[in-house]
């Protein structure tokens, strides 16, 4: 359950937000949803896969673990990867229309206030005393946003790039030793193959539409593999 409400700078002047994190705000996860508008970010950490859904379509997802509810970048209640992904950082915020909205009216931040983390001791302010935005609810709206425009592209970008045929399953097969391994299946990636050998009007297409740089780094994620086995050998060794 929730108590989401429209954050209003009178009514919460005083209201403070823990930053938090760990398996009870849903970080012990092996994959985590992902929008275009962090790819850059994203794909330094982490390999950038799709999942195909019947009925959200294509979504793209960080993968960060090899077991279920594995999280190979979270150590009890601190991320140790460089970027976490935006729906993480958001915390118990959102962005939507308030109850009662007049035609017209923009999306505005809401939070949870059931949240743990909301009115905290040792939590954040949100607003200054002698007002205006605290430095980490600009964060937080700077995030929402990210999200927000993210969910727009993300469907026309990925139909773009499945269309042109580069969106194609891949099963991963992961060696951590001679012994183990794991298969990594159910996913689809960027074709490096297709990438590669995309005529120059394909290529024109997706750059006027400002999809061909995410298609590179998309692809260019799969490299960190590397890193998901290294750190799973370390927790397997401690």
């Amino acid at each position: 359950m929730t108590n989401m409400v429209a954050l209003d700078n009178v009514a919460h002047h005083a209201l403070k937000v823990a930053l938090r994190h760990g398996a009870a705000f849903g970080d012990a996860v092996n994959q985590m949803l992902l929008f275009p508008t962090e790819f850059e970010e994203a794909q330094r950490e982490f390999p950038i896969l799709f999942r195909r859904d019947p009925a959200e379509g294509l979504q793209a997802v960080a993968l960060l673990g090899l077991d279920r509810d594995e999280n190979l970048f979270l150590e009890s209640d601190r991320w140790t990867s460089r970027y976490i992904p935006a729906l993480q950082q958001r915390g118990p915020f959102l962005i939507g229309l308030p109850n009662g909205a007049a035609p017209g009216q923009g999306p505005v931040i809401h939070v949870d206030l059931d949240d743990p983390r909301v009115g905290a001791a040792d939590g954040q302010p949100l607003f200054l005393p002698h007002g205006g935005n605290a430095p980490y609810l600009d964060h937080v709206g700077r995030i929402l946003r990210l999200i927000y425009t993210g969910l727009e592209a993300a469907q026309p970008m990925y139909a773009a790039l499945d269309a042109l045929g580069l969106i194609r399953p891949v099963a991963l097969e992961v060696m951590l030793n001679e012994e183990r391994r794991f298969l990594v299946e159910g996913f689809e990636g960027i074709s490096q193959e297709r990438l590669a050998a995309l005529s120059g009007s394909e290529l024109e297409q997706l750059h006027h539409a400002g999809y061909l740089a995410s298609a590179f780094l998309v692809a260019a994620s799969i490299g960190n593999v590397g890193r998901l086995i290294e750190r799973k050998n370390a927790r397997r060794a401690a």
